[in-house]
């Protein structure tokens, strides 16, 4: 059996990302038992105290072993913990790195990347959580590869996911990887996940990192934000602000973690999803509002950005419009 260990943190945790897991490991168990194959997970909360209170003491987590106790484990769970926590959790960070230089797993949920990053064992791999944390992300550890759009990563017994209950899709993967498909394929049907589900683009709001102290970046940002409905170009906004175009582009990606026409076109393409959840406007008319007059191009763009075609992003989000 696999020993796992699911981290009980102090400070702000999400609770269903320590119950999510245990309840899928041990449900692969039982599958198991009544398939007539001997359990493979050897599941435990592994804490540094005897409980630790959530939600204000609404809630409260008692594990069954302390981290010190733990001296070897095959797979570590991370659950998804907020930035600012971090300090009150620095107990797990040499664990983490000892135990995964004997062979251990890791694997984070969510916002949990952050804690797995302090470590260190993400530098130079890549690495998701959930969107609305990335810009936070990117400036605490600028030597991870963030890749925001992914569900799952999977690079040397380091597993990351994306965000919020997404956590599922992850867990479901590490059971397929150690118990076989057709466990997967059961879970994913009792828990009622898409199995396959490998983007979180979909879920994706684009608001723009804006915290920043570069003025003239940030102005930029707002003209574009202003200006949605405008062709705007690289040269222009240069011009615009007074700077080259060699050194507005550099600033730009440096504030922002964007290229100026990445910005653009996530800045358009964010207008033109508010436009197809809740407006009546067809396809070509809401391209129009957006500064686009290239259907192929519009499209393609769409797609890259939210992994769905304008058509099918309607479909998906707009309970108004009959196609």
């Amino acid at each position: 059996m696999k020993h796992v260990s699911i981290i009980v943190p102090q400070g702000d945790c999400i609770l269903s990302s320590i119950i999510g897991p245990y309840k899928v490991l041990t449900a692969a168990n039982d599958y198991l038992a009544k398939t007539g194959r001997k359990p493979m997970f050897d599941i435990h909360l592994v804490g540094v105290t005897d409980e630790t209170n959530l939600y204000g003491g609404l809630f409260s987590v008692h594990p069954d072993l302390m981290v010190k106790d733990v001296k070897r484990t095959d797979l570590i769970i991370i659950p998804a913990l907020q930035p600012q926590s971090l300090p009150l959790n620095s107990e797990f960070t040499n664990w983490i790195t000892e135990q995964y230089k004997h062979g251990a797993e890791v694997a984070s949920l969510c916002v949990g990347a952050f804690l797995l990053a302090s470590t260190g064992l993400l530098n130079g791999k890549q690495c998701t959580t959930h969107w609305l944390a990335a810009d936070t992300f990117r400036q605490m550890f600028p030597d991870v590869d963030l890749v925001p759009e992914k569900i799952i990563t999977d690079e040397h017994g380091i597993y990351t996911s994306g965000g919020a209950y997404s956590f599922i899709n992850l867990v479901l993967y590490l059971v397929e990887k150690h118990c076989g498909r057709d466990v997967a394929v059961f879970l994913s049907k009792v828990f009622e996940i898409e199995i396959e589900r490998k983007s979180q683009s979909p879920f994706n709001i684009f608001m723009g990192q804006k915290g920043h102290e570069d003025e003239p970046i940030k102005k930029a940002q707002e003209y574009i934000e202003s200006n949605v409905d405008k062709k705007i170009s690289v040269d222009q906004l240069a011009g615009i602000f007074l700077i080259s175009r060699r050194s507005f582009e550099r600033r730009f990606k440096k504030a922002t973690a964007n290229t100026p026409v990445e910005y653009l076109q996530r800045v358009k393409i964010e207008a033109a999803k508010k436009s197809l959840e809740s407006g009546r406007e067809n396809i070509n008319e809401v391209m129009y509002a957006v500064g686009y007059n290239d259907s192929k191009a519009f499209r393609t763009t769409f797609k890259k950005i939210t992994g769905l075609s304008p058509l099918d992003y309607r479909k998906k989000y707009n309970r108004e419009i009959v196609v």
